[in-house]
């Protein structure tokens, strides 16, 4: 049977600093990376989009500073950061260009993949990069993040990436190669191969934080977990210890499947739909109607009429002239906005607002049609 990894179309791989940075030297691992950069060159060649997300950048840099051993205060943990990140960014940067890959570096917080119109242009950036061929690499911006470096690793915002980028898979490489009953090891440890929901049972297996450079343990690959699977996206845990990592999964390793219900696009579309309540409505003509019914996005020459007090990243309504909703989605302009550029050709929307925004009020990616309205 065809690996669940290898049938994947876009992945989101995350690598802890205990797999990329050498405790004793505090250097980057270079040929561990090395593997790594070379099985993500085979799932591209496969026709895989891949989206990293690597810590590294405290663990670098604290050894740059010359700080001490053990738990750093949050100011030094920022500070390592922005030392740390310089290096993270070169050797990602020249790994992936030994196998003609183009790194871009991109800094978030949680809050970036949360509050929707950070989210409408950290997606947008991605996608983006994706089409241009470029591997977006993503780190937690440590540097002015204040709860996320207390609480733990970027596990929960590589799910997060997972989720705004309808990721079909997150591969979290651990120093485990899986989730096990109770501690490795101990009297009756049982492996577990597959999870197809996270139930109070599953979150009971979750231990401490395991790794001495890291700050994530199983608590928050299982939070990862409940991310993922909510947003339709395959996750796996797996041992990062060996080399060739992906390739290993790929073969058929032992390691942790969390399998989705829902593919990504159907539950981003339940998400559009039923979860967020629209604020305004963009009254569409009936070549608009013909468009959408073919998939395409809501350009601004097919809108007659904007109702409603909304801003960029809100949910609005989709309804033609008669009233009836068609679709749902988030528009990518202020309802002012909006207003000014209905009826317009794309290529008029710089002249009108004075800047050169995006060519959609609604892309199709961040839509929803009702089912069965257009039919």
């Amino acid at each position: 049977m065809t690996s669940r990894l290898a049938k994947a179309r876009r992945i989101v791989v995350k690598i802890g600093s205990a797999l990329l940075v050498d405790g004793k030297t505090g250097a980057i691992k270079a040929s561990w990376l090395s593997s790594l950069i070379d099985d993500l060159a085979d799932l591209r060649v496969g026709g895989a989009e891949i989206i990293i997300v690597s810590s590294g950048a405290i663990a670098l840099g604290r050894r740059s500073l010359g700080l001490p051993k053990g738990k750093l205060k949050l100011e030094q943990s920022q500070a390592a950061a922005a030392v740390g990140q310089i290096a993270l960014a070169q050797a990602w940067s020249e790994a992936l260009r030994t196998r003609n890959m183009v790194a871009a570096q991109v800094l978030v917080t949680l809050t970036d993949t949360e509050e929707r119109r950070r989210y409408l242009n950290a997606r947008a950036t991605l996608a983006t990069l994706l089409d241009q061929g470029a591997v977006p690499v993503i780190n937690e911006n440590d540097t002015v993040a204040t709860s996320e470096i207390r609480y733990g690793d970027n596990d929960r915002l590589a799910a997060r990436v997972a989720s705004m980028m309808s990721a079909d898979c997150l591969v979290l490489l651990s120093d485990i190669d899986g989730l096990y009953s109770a501690p490795p090891g101990s009297k009756g440890a049982r492996f577990i191969s597959e999870v197809l929901s996270i139930s109070p049972e599953i979150e009971a297996m979750a231990g401490k934080p395991i790794s001495g450079l890291g700050s994530g343990g199983m608590i928050t690959k299982i939070e990862a977990g409940k991310i993922a699977l909510g947003a339709g996206c395959n996750m796996v845990i797996a041992s990062g210890h060996e080399r060739h990592p992906l390739r290993r999964v790929v073969d058929g390793a032992r390691c942790t499947w969390f399998l989705a219900s829902a593919s990504a696009l159907q539950s981003r579309k339940r998400w559009i739909a039923g979860t967020l309540q629209p604020t305004g409505r963009l009254v569409v003509d009936d070549g608009a109607v013909a468009a959408l019914s073919k998939g395409k996005s809501l350009l601004p020459a097919g809108v007659r009429r904007v109702d409603g007090s909304f801003t960029r990243g809100d949910t609005v309504s989709i309804v033609t002239a008669r009233g009836h909703e068609i679709a749902r989605g988030l528009v990518a302009y202020d309802a002012g906005d909006a207003a000014r550029i209905a009826g317009l050709k794309s290529g008029e929307i710089e002249k009108v607002l004075g800047f050169r925004g995006r060519d959609e009020l609604v892309h199709r990616d961040d839509m929803v049609l009702m089912v069965g309205e257009l039919t």
